[in-house]
């Protein structure tokens, strides 16, 4: 069984084909009949008929079928009514042929065919397109009235003018046959804007727009070979044939469009053929004034004149247009169409430049997607695309229109809020924009999600006048996101400005602003100091005393660690070098000190601690070094031949929060350690808690399987002290048994250990 939707293109193409035919037969008796009088005329109305019939009743099924969206049905209603006027007018101008021979002009039929020409512009208008900007739909104006502006010259030149002068004839036929070069200015700016609007279905608007040219043409045509020449196209003269050509293109299109409906195809815009319309406007339109200006009356050329100076004023329009277009395009990001780096760092520099005020804020934006990387790893850049596009349309929709959104590259955007109300509004913004972007993008059958780190930088008296800086606060309050979590806001505070407190933190060096703190190390039970740890403090000089917690880290990633390890081992020394010449029970005291990961990472390191041993003339056997478990785990050969170094100087190493890292057990057995600390956080609970107990005494187990001194830290209570003296722990340190204190703290309470009971406990320290 034949479907019905392939009956129904069979019959749509048999209709047409009969069309074509009746078309080709009037072609041909065109050629070889000679020119004649109603007979003639006759005829040729009947051959153009089927194609105008047809036109109108495809026309109609394709109105009232369901293959047209509501722009396009809007567009084919208006077109369809046009069909059916000119299905009128012929049939009318048929019926005075065949009644009373030829009709007066202008008459009926007359009317009725100028009347179908306003619905076919309004047509065309609506025809949908792709959407476009308030720009570029100017920028399309324009290039339309340039294009109907030439056109408009010639004709008022070849048509109107002459038209106007014409001598003894009535006022009604010089109004209408003036009105139908107009009205075809109407049908060609509605093509032009047509062709120059690039719609989809190249077949379809291709030949419409074929039918509506040569409609013009032919018209303009007849008119000018009328004023002109004063020569009439008789019936069966070519120009009926183009006539009937016009048509018949306008039937393919009318067909196309409803062959699509039933069989349904990819669709494809139409080409960018068409650019140079308004261009080849403007020369032809100032060749033909400079031509037919030499011997002509100022009458002859009024309306022509007029129409080189809108005409000129178009032009200059147009060029400032393109100029502010060429811009744009150098602004733009051509993937999101935000704006691209080069007018973020404009807006941000104009926004710099201007002093803050006291009832406004202005902030920046910077702001990272979390987790792109494998979007576009895993399924592709067009997928990754997508996904920039969806996150741009997203920021669209939450900034306000004075706002600046733009992509910096890769998946790195940024804000620019040039004027706020307050700095909570800015938050809320910055907010919205998270949960805004946390919203998954469709990609065919995919569900893509990413988040996004933001960086917040309000402008103040350091930024003003260095865009770059305010950038750059913004990019540290986002790279403080994305280390502590990513998906939320961060505003910029200084304190969160790696390269500034670096820079603060060396300068705190050379500025003594460290000072080292001691905390004693006593052996279980008894309490009888036996050591010392070096702890490291800065006396910030505004913001007080601030303990490791607060600037150690940031010293490791940038490395300033090791001029403050070095700074901190060398001050210690020194410090414990003066104990032992003032106070014979200082004598046998282990001092020890934490080394960072970077330090044993460096280059010549037991070179710098046997220097720094001989400058201060503190013996290497009674110092311990602490390591980190970080720094064990799997060392390589360069880090075992450093460890080895300071070994055999006579350095005792210990292994710091043992427990808290990797634990890894062959370490203990590769590398020459003598004590191992446990870290607090097993101590915390081992006289409350019977699994913190058993984990605790494992731990201890461990290190004496390994031959190692145990050293417990963080004891704050007599039964901590005694669960740890009952499996086994030798040494600890805590506040239950002193706070880290000031050097000169630490020598009085040196004044009251007995020199002997030091010398035998520090022996069995390592």
């Amino acid at each position: 069984m034949v479907p019905a939707h392939a009956r129904s293109s069979r019959l749509l193409t048999a209709a047409v084909a009969v069309a074509g035919v009746v078309f080709a037969v009037f072609m041909v008796m065109s050629v070889t009949a000679g020119e004649g009088g109603t007979r003639a005329e006759v005829f040729n109305e009947l051959a153009r008929l089927p194609s105008i019939a047809l036109t109108a009743g495809l026309g109609l099924r394709l109105v009232l079928g369901d293959g047209l969206d509501r722009r396009e049905r809007r567009s084919w209603i208006w077109l369809n009514a046009a069909f059916v006027m000119n299905v009128t007018a012929q049939i009318t101008l048929l019926v005075q042929l065949l009644a009373s021979g030829q009709p007066s002009f202008p008459g009926l039929t007359d009317y009725l065919f100028a009347a179908s020409i306003p619905p076919m512009v309004v047509g065309v208008m609506l025809v949908p397109a792709a959407p476009r900007s308030r720009a570029e739909r100017l920028k399309l104006l324009v290039d339309a009235l340039i294009v109907v502006a030439g056109a408009c010259m010639a004709l008022w030149y070849l048509e109107i003018a002459p038209l106007l002068q014409m001598p003894g004839v009535d006022p009604q036929v010089i109004v209408f046959s003036a009105a139908v070069p107009v009205t075809d200015l109407l049908l060609l700016f509605a093509l032009v804007t047509l062709l120059l609007r690039r719609p989809g279905r190249i077949a379809v608007w291709g030949f419409l727009g074929g039918g509506i040219l040569i409609k013009v043409v032919a018209d303009t045509t007849y008119i000018i070979a009328l004023v002109q020449f004063t020569v009439v196209f008789a019936p069966n003269s070519w120009l009926y044939l183009v006539w009937a050509t016009a048509d018949f293109l306008t039937l393919l299109a009318v067909y196309h469009r409803l062959h699509r409906e039933v069989r349904p195809r990819a669709e494809r815009p139409l080409p960018q053929r068409f650019t140079w319309l308004p261009y080849g406007a403007i020369v032809a339109s100032y060749a033909m004034l400079v031509f037919v200006g030499r011997n002509e009356s100022l009458y002859s050329l009024g309306g022509m004149i007029i129409g080189a100076i809108v005409l000129t004023g178009l032009v200059i329009v147009r060029q400032v247009m393109a100029q502010r277009e060429s811009h744009e395009l150098a602004v733009t990001d051509p993937l999101t169409g935000l704006a691209n780096r080069a007018r973020v760092v404009e807006r941000v520099a104009e926004m710099a430049r201007q002093a803050p005020r006291g009832d406004r804020c202005k902030a920046v934006f910077l702001i990272d997607l979390d987790h792109f990387k494998p979007i576009n790893d895993v399924h592709g850049h067009e997928a990754g695309d997508a996904v920039l596009k969806a996150v741009a349309s997203a920021m669209r929709a939450v900034i306000r229109s004075g706002d600046t959104a733009g992509r910096l590259g890769g998946d790195e955007f940024a804000v620019v809020l040039p004027s706020l109300p307050s700095r909570e509004a800015a938050e809320g913004i910055a907010q919205r924009l998270v949960e805004a972007l946390r919203t998954p993008v469709i990609f065919g059958d995919l569900l893509l999600s990413v988040g996004v780190s933001i960086g917040v930088a309000f402008q103040d008296e350091s930024t003003t006048n260095d865009p770059e800086l305010f950038l750059a606060h913004a990019d540290v309050a986002m790279y403080s996101v994305k280390r502590s979590g990513r998906g939320t806001f961060c505003v910029y505070r200084p304190e969160l400005d790696s390269r500034a407190r670096d820079a603060e933190l060396r300068e705190a060096v050379a500025n003594d602003e460290l000072v080292v703190h001691f905390q004693p190390v006593v052996r279980l039970p008894e309490g009888d100091q036996v050591g010392v740890e070096a702890l490291v403090r800065w006396n910030h000089p505004t913001r007080g005393l601030l303990m490791p917690g607060a600037f150690i880290e940031l010293a490791e990633e940038t490395g300033a660690v090791i001029p403050i390890g070095e700074w901190v081992l060398r001050e210690a020394c020194r410090q414990a070098a003066g104990w032992r010449q003032e106070y014979p029970q200082a004598q046998s005291l282990k001092l020890t000190v934490n080394l960072s990961a970077r330090q044993v990472a460096q280059a010549g390191l037991e070179k710098t601690i046997a220097a720094i041993l001989d400058e201060t003339g503190f013996p290497a056997d009674r110092l311990v070094l602490e390591l980190t478990e970080s720094v064990l785990l799997d060392p390589d050969e360069a880090t075992m031949a450093r460890v080895d170094a300071l070994r055999d100087l006579g350095i005792g190493l210990a292994v710091d929060d043992f427990g808290t890292g990797y634990a890894a057990l062959s370490y203990l057995r590769i590398l020459p350690f003598t004590a191992l600390k446990i870290d607090r956080s097993f101590v915390t609970d081992i006289a409350t808690d019977a699994d913190a107990f058993a984990v605790t005494d494992a731990l201890v187990r461990l290190a004496k399987a390994y031959k190692l001194s145990v050293v417990a830290e963080g004891i704050e209570n007599a039964e901590q002290a005694q669960c740890l003296t009952n499996m086994g722990c030798g040494f600890g340190q805590g506040y239950y048994f002193a706070r880290p204190m000031a050097g000169p703290a630490f020598a009085e309470r040196l004044e009251g250990i007995p020199e002997t009971s030091a010398q035998s406990d520090a022996e069995s320290i390592t």
